[in-house]
């Protein structure tokens, strides 16, 4: 099923280099663009106020109906950024639509030979996901940069999380450290250890099948939605299950779907499940460990997740533990 299965095996895992103040921290848009512009500009003064010399990638400011331009520039961008050598690290501007567009026109050879901190979530799923199976590379599943990390409001547990994973080559720990939320609750409890394969689910779900789906036995799958009813969650959720998906992987972390449920329920006279009853019910004959409610996802208390990194789902205290450096 899946065609990079025989290549990933054979590679050695890439650690990108620490971020230290004062390294220049490439901006793109390899999906949708930002509804404000001026959001672009806000990232870069953001940056520049973490301590970063901010550099825009050339199309950054381009557009082609929902895309932050055409596959061509916003894949000459990713790999223009990868092989800048004065770039430390590449972050994205936004997710949306379109990473799956590129995927087949990016040089992963030469990726490989240049590894880099690469960090965003949503739609950079699939760039995620590709990054570890065609190069063997850490990424991070972290906030973007129009919006939560360029937000002089950020919450200090998002902002310490990105920073402890991007800048420390030690283990982060828990990604649950200094959160305050109450929405994690244990469904089936155990103790799980792997690399970490995941993001957003309906990403997830589009990769199977083709080139570009990640791996994952012996993984700990993570993942998060936005604004799916819960219909299509079922829907995706029974897919994974399909494909044999979650008879491979040693846990599940799931994090907090947002905006899930049915728009205007109360008033429906059929019966109604929320996105959360249908989770719940799709993973209960797993017999591996499983937590709800971890924090990351489209919500302010977003934690960063090392995406290859290895890790230890805790089914007894509710938690999911990076357990090795994600750089070097």
């Amino acid at each position: 099923m899946n065609a990079i299965a025989p290549e990933i095996h054979k590679m050695k895992r890439l650690k990108p280099e620490r971020l230290c103040l004062g390294d220049t921290v490439g901006l793109i848009a390899p999906a949708s663009p930002p509804p404000d512009p001026l959001a672009i500009d806000r990232a870069a003064e953001a940056l520049e106020e973490y301590g970063f010399k901010p550099k825009l990638a050339k199309n950054v400011r381009a557009r082609h109906g929902f895309l932050a331009g055409s596959d061509r520039e916003r894949a000459t961008d990713f790999m223009a950024m990868f092989t800048d050598k004065k770039v430390k690290a590449i972050v994205c501007l936004r997710g949306g639509y379109g990473c799956y567009r590129i995927l087949d026109r990016l040089d992963y050879a030469v990726i490989r030979r240049h590894p880099k901190i690469f960090s965003g979530y949503s739609d950079i799923t699939a760039l995620h996901s590709v990054l570890a199976a065609k190069c063997g590379m850490i990424s991070f599943h972290a906030p973007m940069w129009n919006g939560a990390l360029a937000d002089p409001k950020v919450p200090v547990f998002t902002k310490n999380s990105f920073l402890r994973t991007v800048t420390e080559t030690k283990a982060p720990g828990s990604i649950c450290a200094g959160y305050t939320g109450k929405s994690v609750s244990i469904f089936r409890g155990g103790m799980a250890e792997g690399r970490l394969v995941g993001g957003n689910l309906s990403l997830i779900c589009a990769s199977l099948g083709t080139p570009f789906a990640p791996l994952f036995k012996k993984k700990i799958l993570f993942f998060e939605d936005i604004s799916e009813r819960p219909g299509r969650v079922d829907r995706m959720l029974t897919q994974l299950w399909h494909a044999g998906i979650f008879s491979q992987v040693v846990g599940v972390a799931v994090g907090v779907n947002a905006d899930c449920d049915e728009p205007g329920k109360k008033k429906s006279r059929e019966f109604q499940q929320t996105g959360a009853d249908v989770v719940r019910e799709r993973l209960a004959a797993l017999r591996v460990p499983v937590v709800f409610g971890l924090p990351f996802g489209h919500l302010d208390l977003n934690a960063t997740i090392p995406v290859n990194a290895l890790a230890r789902l805790d089914g007894k205290r509710g938690d999911l533990i990076i357990t090795e450096a994600a750089v070097k």
